[in-house]
């Protein structure tokens, strides 16, 4: 597995430096399996949270909404700040294609800590739909599917360092830094334009492209030259992705092109 890193090193904070990323993937290893269980009673939840709320008034819950969006989107800023520059070391004295083949991410002093707690937070993010269910709003297929798949192929791939896991880390550190930040405002009652949710989804499909297009080159890189994967995570995380692709280009389609264009229509 390609251990190397990027030239000059980064500086890392102390709690980063004294991780032992070599005992969180050992964990991994032996317990990557339970996202299993998680997914299944995060399912069970979904449906039974649904019919428990049928016959009940909807909770309000703003506040600890705002308060719940406003700490992931600090967690992912933190994250993205970190791996983002990791990232562009990367690029800069190694290239694009050690990025994409580059396992030390799992392992660097650097990022090596955002790696595995990136893997975790799939878990508590799961509690976004508790809002959905408890304030009675609509819950989309593409809210719980996208939940479950993501925390299944991120455990799966942690644990075995793959290549490409830089980039998809990396990029949903991103996306998520903006995206919770914005869900935060709007539960604080701020007025954030329409454009900014717009601007979201586009980076949300954007990400989904990039997703592929990675996981493509590793599938032509893996034997030409080290980097490190297998058939069955390319295999998996491309239908994931092209999964999230169809779905989001789908939302994007009816909730900004066609469904404005038909509330303009009934107005008239």
């Amino acid at each position: 597995m390609n251990r190397s890193g990027p030239s000059p090193p980064l500086a890392e904070y102390e709690f980063e430096r004294r991780f032992d990323e070599s005992g969180a993937i050992r964990w991994m290893q032996q317990n990557w399996d339970k996202s299993f269980v998680i997914c299944f009673a995060y399912a069970l939840f979904v449906f039974a949270g649904r019919r428990y709320m049928r016959e009940r008034p909807k909770w309000d819950l703003r506040g600890p909404l705002a308060l719940w969006s406003l700490s992931l989107a600090i967690f992912s800023i933190l994250g993205a700040v970190r791996t983002d520059w990791y990232m562009l070391n990367v690029l800069q004295h190694s290239g694009f294609r050690q990025s994409v083949c580059d396992s030390a991410f799992y392992r660097a002093p650097v990022t090596k800590f955002w790696a595995f707690a990136f893997t975790l937070s799939k878990v508590p993010e799961l509690g976004d739909t508790l809002f959905i269910v408890l304030r009675k709003q609509k819950l989309m297929f593409l809210h719980w599917y996208h939940h479950i798949t993501v925390l299944l192929y991120t455990w799966y791939t942690y644990k075995d360092e793959v290549a490409g896991g830089s980039w998809f880390i990396t990029m949903n550190f991103t996306v998520h830094a903006v995206m919770y930040s914005y869900y935060a405002a709007r539960a604080a009652g701020v007025r954030v334009p329409r454009a900014c949710a717009v601007l979201i989804t586009a980076c949300q499909i954007l990400q989904m492209v990039m997703g592929l297009a990675v996981l493509l080159m590793v599938y032509g890189w893996m034997h030409a030259q080290h980097c490190a994967s297998n058939l069955s995570n390319v295999t998996w995380g491309s239908l994931m992705y092209l999964s999230y692709l169809l779905l989001f280009a789908s939302f994007f389609y009816e909730s900004y092109l066609v469904g404005p264009a038909a509330k303009g229509r009934k107005a008239e």
